[in-house]
């Protein structure tokens, strides 16, 4: 097809006849011409004052410039106090604020798809899921320290730097938490050695590790991790005065039940220095073999069997050998859900949009480590 025009669907011009044969007819009037006088005026003022505030931007520009060079010339005491607050203002660059949008659930995709591109890492999940929330809880406060733990152990390097700076902000929330109620320090104190060691150690193999931000910023979260330590070391815990029922007052068969709920053996060593009642409470036998039998298997007490002098099983020191060289059996009063239908992760009360026709037989727990197994691809 030969080109026409700019539309070559366009019904032509107006054709009239005239002496000397066909002409085009044109509409010319001289109220056109007043127009287009008018519009070259309009344009002139235009281009005049796009001229006008290019200037200004360029005065503005200028005095910036000079501001900045007359920065540049402090020397002496002035000089060191605007360095110093530069790097305090560098290091508490919002720490305390959260800029990403938390939810109640994720979708974990380990490839990519048509419908979607790219995959979840463990620093989005991390960014994503709402664990600041989820610390004030108190069933699901010993799952987040630990999945804090075992960051700090293996995974610290590979959170991002938005990761890193939300995982400081949480774990700056339980420490303040711990300190005002002063409940699970031992918890805190484990968590806060670990990420002290991992740190030294990324510190001092800077250049063969990679680590996100600067140098400066690592050595100030180790003294900040140091100063928490300095007041967990020091809190004092301050005995409430209750008119009430007491654990001393209880029968002794409802004491020794509540210890029988315990499942870790420090909790139970601690309650037992309380009252000498507890005390000989906690060092029952039947006890310590219940909480072995809980956590261990028969063929790991074959290899670590240890006998008294009257040749009977103590299982107290059974249990403190075996948790060394065992893992111990995680319990947690709430942790996260995993659908394996519809690939997401979601806290058991929020729920998710599934599409299964039974999504309760679709979920299963999900446990720190594997939380962070799901991420490893």
């Amino acid at each position: 097809m030969p080109f026409l025009g700019q539309d070559w669907r366009s019904p032509g011009g107006c054709w009239v006849k005239s002496e000397d044969g066909w002409k085009r007819f044109e509409f010319y009037r001289e109220e056109d011409e007043e127009e287009e006088e008018k519009d070259e005026e309009e344009r002139d003022k235009e281009d005049n004052s796009l001229r006008h505030r290019q200037g200004k931007q360029q005065q503005q520009l200028y005095g910036q410039l000079q501001e900045e060079n007359k920065e540049n010339e402090i020397i002496g005491e002035d000089c060191e106090v605007v360095v110093k607050k530069r790097k305090k203002d560098h290091f508490n660059n919002n720490t305390k604020t959260q800029y990403f949008y938390q939810e109640k659930w994720i979708y974990v995709h380990k490839g990519s798809t048509r419908e979607r591109h790219g995959y979840c890492t463990l620093g989005e999940a991390f960014n994503r899921l709402d664990f600041s929330s989820a610390i004030q809880d108190m069933r699901r406060f010993n799952y987040v320290v630990k999945l804090l733990q075992l960051i700090a152990n293996s995974q610290l390097t590979s959170l991002s730097g938005a990761a890193q700076k939300n995982y400081f902000n949480i774990l700056e929330k339980i420490v303040r938490k711990v300190l005002e109620d002063q409940q699970n320090p031992r918890l805190i104190k484990n968590l806060l050695h670990d990420l002290g060691s991992a740190l030294c150690i990324l510190v001092r193999e800077v250049g063969r590790c990679v680590l996100v931000g600067n140098i400066n910023i690592w050595v100030y979260r180790m003294e900040t991790i140091l100063n928490w330590q300095h007041q967990l070391n020091n809190l004092q815990i301050t005995r409430q005065i209750n008119n009430g029922t007491t654990l001393s007052d209880l029968p002794l068969h409802m004491q020794n039940s509540i210890l029988y709920r315990f499942s870790d053996g420090l909790d139970i060593v601690s309650l037992g220095q309380v009252t000498s009642t507890l005390h000989m409470l906690s060092e029952d036998r039947r006890l310590w073999k219940k909480l072995c039998q809980y956590h261990f298997a028969e063929k790991q007490f074959c290899r670590h069997l240890i006998l008294t002098e009257k040749g009977c099983i103590d299982w107290k020191l059974m249990y403190f050998t075996l948790q060394k060289y065992c893992p111990k059996k995680e319990q947690y009063g709430d942790a996260l859900q995993f659908c394996r239908h519809c690939s997401i992760l979601f806290w058991k009360d929020t729920g998710h949009p599934c599409t299964a026709n039974n999504p309760e037989s679709c979920s299963t727990p999900v446990s720190p480590q594997h939380f962070i197994d799901l991420f490893k691809f």
